[in-house]
Formats: structure tokens, sequence, C-alpha cells
């Protein structure tokens, strides 16, 4: 039955849009699970209270214990206006050339820490970023994926 495009879906509708996304696999969630499952790891055994450097040394031991491809402190360049004005940030890590991780050691995050992420994941042409504080126990509770467009 052909509907005009002011309908509304039905659930038939929602019910294959359901399947597709399960039928598809998509390789940054796919990823952020075992970047997520890495932080797990690092605060089980390191615990909280310890510098970002810290946790961000045991991550890439960790990243690399699991087969990871990551890259650390990764210059990103901007433009103004069609001029390059340069390194504008270096991002905590590059993920399997597709996330880029965030990593914090403080109380909360804050609206800033959200908006810095957008901002590097449109400057840097990726799609998915997490934020991960390893001051939250449990650490999941801690964590915040935001997406460019994805």
């Amino acid at each position: 039955m052909m509907r005009s495009n002011t309908e509304q879906p039905d659930a038939e509708d929602a019910k294959g849009s359901q399947r597709t996304q399960k039928e598809q696999p998509n390789i940054e969630n796919d990823c952020s699970h075992e970047v997520i499952g890495a932080a797990v790891e690092v605060q089980r055994v390191l615990g909280v209270g310890l510098l970002e450097s810290a946790y961000a040394n045991a991550l890439a031991i960790e990243f690399d214990h699991l087969g990871l491809h990551c890259q650390r402190e990764v210059p990103i360049a901007a433009s103004y206006k069609g001029h390059d004005v340069g390194v504008a940030y270096r991002a905590d890590f590059i993920v399997e050339d597709s996330i880029i991780v965030e990593l914090k050691a403080l109380d909360a995050f804050t609206d800033a820490h959200r908006a810095q992420l957008l901002t590097y994941l449109r400057l840097s042409g990726l799609k998915l970023g997490l934020l991960i504080n390893f001051h939250t126990f449990p650490i999941v509770k801690g964590i915040q994926r935001l997406v460019n467009k994805l």
C-alpha cells in the first residue's frame, strides 16, 4: 500500500529498520564495545584516583593486548575559512582509525567536555567518540558515547 510522505511510519516499517540495523555489522559499534571493555579492565586493575596519564598508559597496553590498533596523542589540524590554522588539538587515542577516545580523571563531565569531543569529531571527520572518566566508579557510569552524523 502506498503512503504519502506526510504519514507516520507504521510498526512494520520500524521492524524492517531494526532488522536492517542488526543485519549490517557496524565497525564503530563493535570496536566501541572492545574499547569499553578495555577501560573496565584497566579500572578493575588500577582502581580509582590515579592521574589520567597512568590510565592512558595502561589503556594503551590493554588495546595492544586485545589486538586493537591505536594511535596516541594524534595531532588533528583545523582550518578557518579555507586557511590552515595548524594543530587544533591532540586526540588521546584514535582506535582502529574510527573512534576518538578522550580520557578524563575528574569528578564529572561538563557540557564543555562533550562539546569539545563533538568538535574533535567534526574536525577529524570521524563519526564516533568515547569520553571515558576513570574517576567514576564503576567506570561504565563514566563513559559517554557521542556521534557525529552517524
